[in-house]
């Protein structure tokens, strides 16, 4: 989808606005996550060959926090079966417009307009949040795993993308320096890296692998795995146990 150039932070702002995924946003997104996620290609393509392995037909695959819709046309563009829908999700208005003109053929692709803590879950084979956690409530987050969960189908996975910190602060630093040093190779300014992060604050949070790893295990999930980590950020792919125990 066609995108504009992220300038939105490239002229002064005021500290005190907060970053909003509105209009703005979404006419620049696609070329903003592309300059700031390391690896978020790379995490894309994989989302499209995993789902083409564990979706089955009769089954639906969530996007949730969907943006303009790139996951779910991994997901698409990947799936062999046309018997699988997939549910896109954001709540943001501007994001699902755009997404929602996407060309998905003849599949069953739903496109809500919603809170994903909101959405009813059923028949998931396949669950995607990337990059959309870390922007819910922490308070939120560990209701939210155990409702996807409870809606999936026996040996579904969820597929989990986040900007992380770490617990030891020279190495969150060190991680934080390196990841600045990715964006200013990608064309941002120092000024544009500070009011970004600036506007960020108690907006996106970010936690520790193992926090995620341990909210994962509560949520009932018989395994989590890191199979992806380029500075901060990592994507984990957590399983559902081929059938219940007890």
């Amino acid at each position: 989808m066609a995108s504009g150039e992220d300038r939105l932070f490239a002229a002064p702002r005021d500290p005190l606005v907060k970053f909003t995924f509105d209009e703005q946003v979404a006419g620049v997104f696609q070329d903003m996550i592309e300059r700031s996620v390391p690896g978020y290609a790379t995490t894309l393509g994989m989302i499209g060959v995993l789902a083409a392995r564990y979706a089955r037909p009769g089954s639906i695959c969530y996007d949730l926090g969907c943006s303009l819709g790139a996951a779910t046309l991994a997901m698409h563009r990947h799936l062999k079966s046309g018997d699988i829908s997939i549910v896109a999700v954001d709540n943001s208005p501007a994001m699902i417009e755009r997404a929602a003109k996407l060309d998905t053929g003849e599949r069953d692709v739903r496109w809500l307009c919603r809170d994903i803590r909101d959405v009813p879950i059923e028949r998931a084979a396949v669950v995607v949040l990337n990059f959309t956690l870390q922007f819910i409530n922490p308070a939120d987050r560990g209701a939210l795993l155990k409702r996807i969960y409870q809606g999936m189908n026996p040996a579904g996975i969820l597929i989990l993308s986040e900007k992380i910190m770490f617990g030891d602060a020279e190495e969150n630093a060190r991680q934080i320096d390196w990841y600045h040093a990715f964006k200013a190779a990608n064309g941002y300014s120092e000024m544009e890296i500070a009011q970004k992060r600036t506007a960020l604050e108690n907006v996106l949070i970010p936690e520790t692998p193992e926090t995620h790893h341990r909210r994962l295990a509560e949520a009932g999930f018989a395994t989590s795995r890191v199979w992806f980590q380029c500075f901060n950020f990592i994507s984990i792919i957590a399983e559902k146990a081929d059938a219940e125990v007890g």
